[in-house]
């Protein structure tokens, strides 16, 4: 995306997870537009590869995986680390009494656990020099309910409840924590999802705007958190979802 913020990073320090798809990519690819040198974290080189493709200059990666202790011990050796944004995640929409333990454990690990551990790792590096933004990737299902999403809900819920809670504990020492809660947005994640023609018409009646986010319209999002503007703003949830909550 084009800086449309006119946001400078330059000299920052930024790490994103997920960044080898989705919104994690496009979140990489505009820190990086503007001026901070970003880490790309995936598991799949390819992605990350392509990504660094974009901007060189800027971009390096890391492949690793969120569900394993490697990543944290490498974030905490961090010398700076200005701006982090957890990105990592999945869904496997089903009904309640469908999902498996397997499926519970997978989901709580990759959504929360991960997420958790990410901001705890940055968190430890960015108290060193008593700054940083953190910003979680949630969705607007971390504020409303919807069927067959109960442990996607409870999952972000849950990283909601974190933020929070990180915004009140880290404020003091300079670091602020918020969310971005998006709602559906056209990435290979969500684009089989569309295949059900029923299910999309849903989706679009619930949007207010009618139409689905743009990836540029989260990535928006998480340079305005990252940037000096959002100097008062933490603990709270930046609802990119084109009405979906104000029904």
């Amino acid at each position: 995306m084009t800086n449309v913020l006119n946001v400078d990073l330059s000299g920052q320090v930024a790490l994103v997870t997920g960044a080898g798809k989705g919104l994690g990519r496009a979140s990489a690819l505009a820190l990086a537009d503007a001026g901070a040198q970003v880490i790309g974290v995936a598991r799949t080189e390819s992605d990350l590869q392509s990504l660094k493709a974009e901007n060189p200059d800027r971009i390096d990666y890391w492949v690793e995986d969120v569900l394993e202790d490697s990543l944290y011990s490498r974030i905490e050796k961090l010398d700076r680390l200005d701006i982090a944004v957890c990105s990592a995640g999945g869904n496997k929409p089903e009904p309640l009494i469908d999902v498996t333990p397997e499926t519970l454990d997978w989901m709580d690990g990759l959504n929360f656990r991960g997420t958790f551990r990410t901001c705890q790792s940055a968190a430890r590096v960015m108290l060193r020099h008593g700054s940083g933004s953190i910003i979680n990737i949630t969705s607007q299902m971390g504020h409303v309910g919807a069927p067959n999403r109960t442990l996607y809900c409870a999952t972000k819920h849950a990283v909601e409840g974190l933020t929070k809670a990180m915004g009140v504990e880290l404020a003091p020492h300079g670091i602020r924590t918020n969310t971005v809660a998006a709602t559906f947005v056209d990435t290979p994640m969500t684009r089989p999802m569309f295949e059900n023609a029923e299910f999309k018409a849903t989706v679009l009646r619930n949007i207010a705007f009618g139409k689905l986010a743009d990836l540029d319209d989260v990535a928006a999002a998480v340079l305005y958190l990252a940037s000096p503007a959002a100097k008062m703003i933490t603990g709270t949830s930046l609802r990119v979802d084109g009405g979906w909550t104000a029904w």
